[in-house]
């Protein structure tokens, strides 16, 4: 049986709108497990995957309360596939190198901060970035999400957050 994995970042929110919630449970009615890759800004963006199995790290733009309580980085096992979580920092040409240097030893590694989708693989490493939920930054509106399959293999499908009627 697969897993599936909702994957967000770059919320940028103090606290959660209802347009917020709306998207995210259209987005992740189907998932089982939420990465959040930070940016999240404020832990209150949480409270909205209350009724998932959540991971999160602290991005650079988040208040003192999430750096305080969220950790910079992570590894996470989910149906034997261990995956390493964080923001990043900085947007280097060879992003993939660095976000490589934080982890040991894992399939896939998801990091946030750069607003660009990205799902690929290199060096057999699953790199994911799910882009601006909330469409903010050079990216602009619409804004993307993942969602990853741990089954056999691990995929991923980068998607647009549906926009109101």
């Amino acid at each position: 049986m697969n897993i599936k994995i909702g994957v967000l970042s770059d919320t940028h929110m103090i606290r959660p709108t209802d347009a917020f919630r709306d998207q995210a449970a259209r987005c992740f009615a189907d998932v089982s497990v939420i990465l959040h890759a930070g940016d999240l800004t404020a832990l209150s963006v949480l409270d909205v995957f209350n009724d998932k199995e959540m991971y999160a790290v602290h991005g650079n733009m988040c208040h003192g309360s999430s750096r305080n309580s969220l950790p910079r980085q992570r590894v996470i096992e989910i149906g034997g596939f261990r995956i390493g979580l964080t923001h990043g920092m900085g947007i280097h040409s060879h992003i993939e190198d660095h976000l490589m240097q934080l982890f040991d030893d894992v399939d896939c590694i998801v990091s946030g901060h750069t607003h660009r989708p990205v799902c690929h693989r290199l060096y057999g490493i699953l790199f994911v970035n799910p882009g601006s939920f909330m469409g903010s930054g050079r990216y602009g509106a619409p804004g993307t999400y993942a969602v990853m399959e741990a089954g056999e293999s691990l995929i991923c499908h980068i998607l647009d957050v549906p926009q109101e009627d």
